[in-house]
């Protein structure tokens, strides 16, 4: 159980060792790359100097990218016990051992634009992260040019869209775009809150005790919110809300937040 305060981990990581509803040969031979690689783990770094260090705004560097990519995981795992269909990797002509591994690498590069700058920068991510993937796919002998295309196609797609500005054309795609939003604990702001900000995504970040990816009675997947207080309600309605709109997966995630803190009573559950 997380203590008060913490950021609730039990449920995000991906065990390679564990028994998962989908194929993991591939995404367990990338995933130790991803994780090792000097140029992306260097980006995931430097991604924070705009976002935190100059614009005082949430941490969008090595931490979100690490929740974001497990609770992508969590989310692809859910919807596939569902037997939810997945069009991204299957319309290029690519296997389902490919879908994780889309899912994996767009959730790790989807925010190096910020090193261009925050502002609009789901496109400057898209150059960077073609020439870390022209580089990063080539090393693996069961990818041949025309699936590195192919794979990399899709991996961008997925990157861009997580953009409320641009609607995802694949689940896969619709998966990043949700994580993204899901990444919304008090951990996330606490850079900036210690430095002072105190912006609504830092305060509301604050309100955020701890989520939850979930099997659902009534839905694949069930998102468990608890708040501290009503700031928290930006953060659900305002951001997750926009994030889950148009992605694809609306049909297939309930999200249920409720305020924890008996003395606060503005606002006491709300569902999407």
């Amino acid at each position: 159980m997380a203590q008060s305060g913490s950021v609730d981990v039990e449920d995000r990581q991906y065990d390679p060792d564990d028994d998962h509803e989908f194929p993991t040969e591939r995404l367990n031979t990338v995933l130790p790359e991803i994780l090792s690689d000097p140029e992306i783990t260097t980006y995931l770094q430097a991604q924070n100097v705009n976002a935190v260090t100059r614009k005082e705004y949430n941490d969008h560097g090595t931490k979100h990218i690490e929740i974001v990519r497990n609770r992508a995981l969590r989310l692809y795992e859910l919807l596939k016990t569902s037997d939810i269909e997945f069009n991204g990797a299957t319309e290029q002509g690519l296997c389902d051992a490919d879908e994780p591994v889309i899912i994996a690498l767009a959730a790790t590069l989807h925010d190096v634009g910020h090193v261009v700058h925050r502002d609009n920068h789901a496109y400057y991510s898209i150059p960077l992260a073609a020439d870390i993937l022209d580089r990063f796919l080539s090393r693996f002998n069961f990818y041949d040019i025309e699936q590195q295309v192919r794979m990399k196609a899709e991996i961008l797609h997925a990157i861009l869209c997580h953009h409320t500005a641009e609607d995802p054309l694949t689940t896969e795609a619709g998966i990043i775009r949700v994580a993204d939003a899901l990444d919304m604990e008090r951990g996330r702001s606490r850079i900036p809150y210690k430095k002072g900000g105190r912006g609504i995504d830092t305060l509301s970040s604050q309100a955020i005790d701890r989520v939850s990816l979930k099997s659902g009675s009534d839905s694949p997947v069930l998102v468990e919110i608890e708040m501290v207080n009503a700031a928290g309600v930006y953060q659900v309605d305002n951001l997750l809300k926009a994030k889950l709109r148009d992605s694809g997966l609306q049909e297939h995630v309930r999200i249920v937040a409720v305020n924890t803190r008996s003395g606060d009573q503005l606002v006491e559950q709300i569902e999407l």
